[in-house]
Parts: structure tokens; C-alpha cells; sequence
């Protein structure tokens, strides 16, 4: 990889037209990463550390947040690939207490009515957030996207919450509905999801940084957040809410739906795997090429809500992408052999750079095309 790094050295075009930014306190840091066939431009812009100027890297972990979905959706597609798993599977063939799930129909002065799902739940409907299921179990506030519970019991908790409509008849984004896609890879397996994770797609594409309990050391050099306000300087979040502190620890569980850590160095071997058709940079294949161009590169929702795959938005000509709740967004297209990542660590605040970043994108890539990425990022709507 060519890597173009500092605040000032302008040799791409995304710290050209960024870096004023920095300068004002209005953009704290970012890194950039666009290839456009043969062509690669990679951008480390400002800073990881705003206050102590500690420049930003390729090797700084940060928080990927619902990122973390399209990684579900490649254990998910595995199994599919394999025989082992149907996405019309219903839920309950493997865990149960799904068996039996009620929909909200009306609250009124507290009193909640429920009915009976006349559909069931399936894998399809869980990894493309049209099972009913809410955002997040009615926890969150206590518990977090990692803090919560181990996947199993996230999963129990989930089938005993009401559902917002009948399943697969709506939209709802649901973190909780991508940790019950987890927790069925982990029945299937025999083994907890994140260790068939590591196995079977961190461990061969050599991502090493990748975790859901990044070490005291990774963290002492993690790309800060912040909150973002015009003319600057930006405010720092010691942390995020949702992700409460500590970020490791035996109080930490595994979150499909949002939790794992990674570095940009990390994101490029996993995402350029499926701008290859599931080959690694390495040469190792993590899956067929029938199986990212049918089951990721194609939506699995009913015709007519917007295309979403499993963990991943899609539109059906070869893009696929996913936005993460801090700002994190990434685009590929596998056929065109396009790739747009963008890292950074941000709350709530203005983002002026925005437009000029999207303009620089696509005289990058010589086109207009701006899928809407941030559709899922992870936020509570």
C-alpha cells in the first residue's frame, strides 16, 4: 500500500483540501483510502489526538461500531456457502424459545396489547433488519452495545421483547437483530461466534488488530473522540455513550451488531477481500465469488423496501458498503474494483468538510455516484 502520511504534506488530494480543516479545529483527524482499479490514494489527515498533536496512523484501533455487521454477515454467508445454513431457516430451528413471538399492536395509558406473529422469524429477516426486533433491547441504556450480556443470553432476551410489526414486513435497523444472526452461527458451530470469527476470517486474512478487547496498549494509542463545532477547536469525549468504559476487560461481551475494534490496516484486508470476490490480498479465499456477488451483493430484503444484504447495503450492481455510528463509512464495488474508506471518531457537531470530501471521492473515482452509506451507521433514529 502507498501511504501518504501528515497534516501538511498535501501529496493526495483528500489532505489538500482537508487539511485547512484540521488547521481550524474542525476536523480533529481522518484517514482516507480510495482505489480506483490500479490506482490508490491513502490519506492520514490531522490527528488521533487533537490536544497532544499526536499525529493520526493506519495503525491506530478505533471503535468500527455497526461496521461490525458485515463481518456477521460474512460468517452468516459461510454457512450458506457451506450447506450448513438457510437464510429462510427460521430462528427458532436453532434457538428455541423463538418459537413463540408477539407483536406490538397499541399501548394506550400504559397498557400494552399485544398479538401473536403470524410469520416467523428467519435468519434472512434477523441479518437484514426486517424481523421486528427494535434497535436494541430495552437495556441499552445500562448495559451497551459490548457490556451487555454474552450472545447467548442477548439472543433469549430478544425473543422475549415484543415486536415493532410483523417480521418481514418492515424496515426497523436492529443491532439486536444482527446479534441473534451471531448467536445462530455460534449453535451451528459449536463454538462462540467471535472465536469462529477469528478462525475462519480475521486469523487468515492477517488481521491482527481486529478484537472486541483491544490491550491497554492498543487502547493508550486509539484515535480519540470527539465532538465537533464550527471554527473549532473540537471537544473530547473521553467516551462514547453507548460504549461505556472500559473498552476490554471479562465485563466486555462480544457485539455483532456493533462492538468490534479494528485499525485501518485491518479494515483494507477485509474489505479488499470482498472487492476481490472473497480472495484476500494474501491469496487466502475466505469465500466463493458466487457468494459475495449473490448473497452480499444483493439485497435479501422483499422488492420494494431499500436493498440490504446481510450486514451490508447493496445495490445490486456491484457496490456494497456500511456506515458506523461514529462517522466511519466504506463503500467497494466488486466489480469496477472500487474502494472507499473513511475513518474517523465523531459524536454530534457539524462536519463542513463533508461536500468537499464527497466532491474529492468522486474525482477520484471519476463519477457522481454517492450511495447513501449513512442510512446505516448505527444510530438510534
Amino acid at each position: 500500500m502507498n501511504v501518504a502520511i501528515g497534516l501538511f504534506a498535501a501529496t493526495t488530494l483528500m489532505q489538500g483540501v482537508l487539511s485547512p480543516y484540521v488547521e481550524r479545529g474542525e476536523l480533529p483527524g481522518a484517514i482516507s483510502i480510495l482505489r480506483n482499479g490500479d490506482r490508490e490514494e491513502v490519506s492520514c489527515i490531522g490527528y488521533a489526538d487533537f490536544e497532544a498533536k499526536r499525529p493520526i496512523a493506519l495503525t491506530n484501533v478505533f471503535m468500527q461500531c455497526s461496521q461490525t455487521k458485515g463481518f456477521c454477515g460474512v460468517t452468516v454467508a459461510k454457512l450458506v456457502e457451506e450447506g450448513r445454513l438457510g437464510l429462510d431457516d427460521p430462528v427458532s430451528k436453532y434457538l428455541p424459545e423463538f418459537s413463540v413471538a408477539w407483536v406490538r399492536k397499541s399501548e394506550t395509558n400504559g397498557v400494552r396489547t399485544l398479538i401473536a406473529a403470524t410469520n416467523a422469524i428467519t435468519v434472512r429477516m434477523v441479518m437484514n433488519h426486517t424481523s421486528g426486533l427494535p434497535f436494541e433491547l430495552p437495556a441499552h441504556a445500562v448495559c451497551g452495545w459490548n457490556h451487555r450480556m454474552p450472545l447467548r443470553n442477548a439472543a433469549a432476551e430478544a425473543a422475549a421483547t415484543p415486536l415493532l410489526f410483523q417480521p418481514g414486513t418492515a424496515v426497523k435497523y436492529s443491532n439486536i437483530g444482527i446479534d441473534v444472526g451471531a448467536a445462530v452461527v455460534q449453535k451451528i458451530v459449536g463454538k462462540p461466534w467471535e472465536e469462529y470469527l477469528k478462525q475462519e476470517v480475521l486469523d487468515p486474512l492477517g488481521m491482527k488488530d481486529t478484537t472486541f478487547w483491544p490491550s491497554d496498549v492498543r487502547l493508550a494509542d486509539k484515535i480519540e473522540g470527539y465532538n465537533t463545532k464550527e471554527g473549532g477547536p473540537p471537544h473530547h469525549n473521553t467516551q462514547f455513550g453507548p460504549m461505556p468504559l472500559p473498552y476490554n476487560g471479562p465485563g466486555v461481551f462480544p457485539s455483532a451488531g456493533a462492538g468490534l475494534w479494528t485499525t485501518a490496516e485491518d479494515q483494507v484486508k477485509f474489505f479488499g477481500m470482498l472487492m476481490n470476490l472473497g480472495v484476500g490480498e494474501n491469496g487466502i479465499r475466505i469465500l466463493k465469488e458466487e457468494t459475495v456477488r449473490k448473497l452480499l451483493g444483493k439485497s435479501s430484503r422483499p422488492e420494494g423496501m431499500p436493498q440490504y444484504s446481510l450486514g451490508f447495503w447493496c445495490s445490486g450492481d456491484g457496490w456494497i458498503g456500511h456506515g458506523g455510528a461514529w462517522g466511519n463509512e466504506m463503500q467497494l464495488n466488486f466489480n469496477t474494483k472500487q474502494l472507499d474508506i473513511w475513518i474517523v471518531q465523531l459524536g454530534c457537531g457539524p462536519r463542513p468538510w463533508e461536500k468537499t470530501r464527497i466532491e474529492t471521492r468522486n474525482n477520484f473515482f471519476s463519477t457522481t455516484r454517492d450511495p447513501a452509506a449513512s442510512d446505516y451507521t448505527g444510530r438510534v433514529n
